[in-house]
């Protein structure tokens, strides 16, 4: 079985093993990624490769290197996906880096260690912290972080559901790093693109050239009064869902201004949502729940945009006599990649007749710890047509292979120059 032919074997498997219609579901430290990762230590084994998992549940398969103790090569993605998404949202970059083993396992012994970190819980929607899987293999998180609650079903934290998958949180609770990164020469991911750039470019793949930062508030709200729709004047109302309008309008024009200026700037409330079991047609609505995302890639932005929607909150919660509390907020620093590596992911690409473009990333990856962490880094986009985090999502596997052909020929190029 050649190597794009065990990846295509395996988006299969994924993709039955995690079929949650009209997508698929891999929720974060839940059985089905479970699963997701005991299928590729299954492959790795077949290949002969070496595997080990750490404390926090993060899978690193590796082939070794004639001087095991040389900083390694590494390669990564993730397994989970968001409720009902796509097959291939981090699940192509674990594959890539797969085919990436397979292919340098046929050669000479490289001279260091070349790895595939498959990281855990990547996806924000389960637990309320970015990055996560990769942030607690370098001991950055809180040391409250298992206390984090997974609201959207279970209402179990993340420490019981670590605990149940098998794995043990306390190394979060203690800031114990469970990889160094000093010993990690470059970090490449290959993941599928988010929006539409390489669709419209014609082009199978993108070299991206950073990763917007974010601010995020995912259980903000807004109390009021619940009353009469009929009997109450305008003036009297204190209304929850008129507060939260008021507040997006203005965002949305405040995000008018800093593209009318040429800044970078998105912003997405995913959730805006009154309790049915409250409210109805005939209640002035007390209470609405939101959550808000803003990502840039100039970090000058986020602070001005910080400042401004705590200010507005402020004055619209004065005028509508109305409480509007925000929530905890986390926040992702601006990464941009490093440009050695995107230097040399060009010539790969090159030499591989594939063609390319350079782009941002609006979404947030874990290649951003990475950078941030000083390692240099790179991430390669793939074609994907009808968007991400959605049934729809759609990668060929014609890019899929010129994907993992570049980042191949790129870790070959590096351990020919170690």
């Amino acid at each position: 079985m050649s190597a794009i032919e065990r990846a295509c074997r395996l988006f299969t498997e994924l993709a039955e093993i995690s079929a949650d219609p009209p997508g698929v579901t891999r929720a974060s430290f839940g059985p089905v990624e479970n699963t997701a990762h005991e299928m590729i230590r299954r492959e790795s084994e077949t290949i002969g490769l070496e595997h080990r998992t750490d404390a926090i549940g993060n899978l690193y398969v590796t082939l070794p290197g004639l001087d095991r103790n040389a900083p390694v090569l590494m390669t990564g993605s993730h397994l989970d996906s968001v409720p009902h998404g796509g097959n291939y949202d981090g699940a192509a970059g674990v594959l890539a880096g797969l085919y990436m083993l397979e292919e340098l396992s046929a050669g000479p012994t490289p001279p260091c260690d070349v790895t595939l970190m498959v990281i855990r819980a990547e996806e924000m929607i389960w637990f309320p912290e970015h990055y996560l899987g990769s942030r607690a293999a370098f001991g950055l998180l809180p040391n409250d972080t298992p206390d984090r609650v997974r609201r959207s079903d279970t209402g179990q934290t993340l420490g019981e559901h670590m605990t149940i998958s098998g794995f043990d949180p306390q190394p979060i609770r203690d800031g114990q790093a469970q990889f160094d990164a000093k010993r990690i020469r470059a970090f490449v991911e290959v993941h599928i693109e988010q929006g539409p750039v390489l669709v419209e470019a014609d082009l199978p793949i993108g070299i991206v050239t950073g990763i917007r930062g974010n601010i995020r508030h995912r259980f903000a709200s807004i109390t009021g009064e619940t009353t009469h729709a009929g009997g109450v004047p305008r003036a009297s109302r204190r209304d929850a869902v008129m507060a939260g309008s008021e507040l997006v309008s203005s965002l949305e024009q405040w995000w008018h201004q800093i593209e009318a200026n040429g800044g970078d700037m998105v912003l997405t409330l995913g959730e805006f949502s009154t309790n049915p079991e409250r409210h109805g047609i005939t209640k002035v609505p007390g209470h609405v729940g939101f959550t808000l995302d803003m990502r840039s890639q100039n970090p000058a932005i986020l602070d001005r945009f910080d400042a401004y929607l705590k200010a507005r909150s402020a004055e619209i919660a004065a005028k509508r006599d109305v409480a509007i509390d925000l929530g905890p907020a986390t926040r992702a620093a601006p990464a941009p990649m490093d440009d050695t590596v995107q230097s040399d992911l060009v010539a790969a690409a090159q030499h591989c007749n594939v063609g390319t473009m350079s782009l941002p990333s609006g979404g947030g990856h874990d290649s951003a710890t990475f950078a941030g962490l000083g390692v240099p880094s790179g991430m390669l986009f793939i074609r994907n047509e009808n968007g991400s985090h959605n049934p729809e999502e759609h990668m060929s596997l014609d890019d899929f292979h010129c994907a993992a052909r570049v980042l191949t020929k790129w870790a070959r190029c590096m351990l020919s120059s170690a």
